[in-house]
């Protein structure tokens, strides 16, 4: 919810309890959605997602510079997946001792010597931020992270601005119930699937969803399915193993999954390495990623996501190298950045540990891979290259 000034929404105890039942009623009745976790892969057994009882106000200034600066990164995350030498210098210390980095890597050398078959490829990218308010009230944007595969909650999100609006009307707060910006990033998303999947160029194809086996998240995903049918493009939803045991490339590397052309892979698994449960798996992902079907994302911008990455966008005069002469530009950019810093063997290592051994609750670690259980891990070991930022 943009704000033009800092409201608060004050409720008794009593009021609190009556209105977390009008949000999980609103929840479900709006298909907020999310399989239970003891049963993942039962259709019949779902509650609503996890969400706040109010919405987060957030200052004009920062939704508008969130607006702003995003195709910015989209545009940088796209330049930084063309330029193999950069991608080579900026995770070289990563491969060598992070096996799952190494062998997405060997994917990427693989394809660049082999040629892409497919010129064109899909990013569905997303920011993650938080706000940094200042002694004097002001307020910015500082980026957490940016996620270049599998970015979720598109789905669930265009369903929750009704919810709060719904708490919001009940708590008396009309006002600000009518302030809650209206938010269908699913139709944005499938907006763009739709885009690869026309410039593929055949109506035959299918876009298939690449997912986990189990799935409690699947609703998000189908708010996106949904929006493709009603454009009638078809979907399919299949699995690494479906890809090993049915999967094919013909003599136009065109790929067919049980017996199916595919014109766009939507990666929604593959960013950790407990998806790559054999040697067929990752021989899966490499034969999509030679094929001819559109990537959501490619290697290349999976790489490009990682938090190494983006420690290294931070070094002074990065920016510079793929926005030449566009100070703007790179000002905008660099204004969201967290202090980052490398935790790579050597002096510059050296005194990121000593800095942060001096304040340590100004820091944070961040693991190097994505998703699920990694995401919490706060260790510093040889295979999870960790960074750590200003707190």
């Amino acid at each position: 919810m943009a704000e033009g000034r800092r409201d608060e929404v004050m409720v008794d105890g009593v009021l609190v309890e009556a209105l977390a039942e009008v949000a999980k009623n609103a929840a479900l009745l709006q298909g907020v959605l999310m399989r239970l976790q003891e049963s993942p892969n039962a259709s019949e057994l779902v509650s609503y997602a996890p969400l706040t009882l109010f919405p987060s106000p957030v200052p004009r200034a920062a939704f508008l510079q969130s607006l702003a600066v995003q195709t910015h990164f989209n545009t940088l995350v796209d330049k930084i997946s063309r330029d193999a030498d950069f991608m080579q210098e900026a995770l070289a210390s990563t491969i060598e001792v992070d096996d799952f980095t190494a062998r997405l890597f060997r994917i990427h050398q693989h394809v660049l010597e082999e040629g892409r078959a497919q010129p064109i490829v899909l990013g569905l990218n997303r920011s993650d931020y938080m706000l940094d308010r200042q002694d004097d009230g002001s307020a910015s944007l500082k980026q957490i992270e940016i996620n270049t595969i599998a970015a979720s909650f598109g789905g669930l999100a265009s369903r929750t601005p009704d919810v709060h609006r719904q708490v919001l009307k009940v708590a008396g707060r009309l006002e600000e119930s009518q302030r809650i910006l209206d938010n269908n990033p699913a139709k944005g998303l499938a907006e763009a699937v739709a885009k690869a999947w026309e410039l593929y160029g055949s109506e035959r194809a299918a876009v298939m969803f690449l997912v986990e086996e189990n799935q409690r998240n699947i609703f998000d995903q189908r708010c996106i399915e949904s929006e493709l049918w009603a454009r009638n493009i078809p979907t399919l939803r299949k699995r690494f193993e479906d890809v090993s045991e049915t999967g094919s490339l013909d003599q136009d590397k065109r790929l067919f999954v049980g017996g199916l052309e595919v014109a766009v892979v939507y990666f929604r698994n593959g960013y950790m390495p407990q998806n790559y449960v054999s040697e067929q798996t990752w021989a899966a992902r490499l034969l999509m990623e030679r094929s001819l079907a559109v990537k959501c994302p490619d290697i290349s911008t999976h790489l490009a996501g990682t938090k190494k990455v983006q420690q290294v966008l931070a070094r002074p005069g990065v920016l510079e190298r793929f926005f030449p002469e566009q100070p703007g530009v790179v000002e905008q950019i660099r204004a969201t950045f967290a202090g980052l810093y490398t935790l790579d063997m050597g002096p510059e290592g050296d005194k990121t540990v000593e800095m942060a051994l001096g304040a340590p609750d100004r820091f944070v670690l961040k693991p190097q891979r994505e998703g699920g259980e990694d995401k919490t891990r706060v260790s510093l070991s040889k295979d999870t290259p960790s960074l750590l930022k200003d707190s």
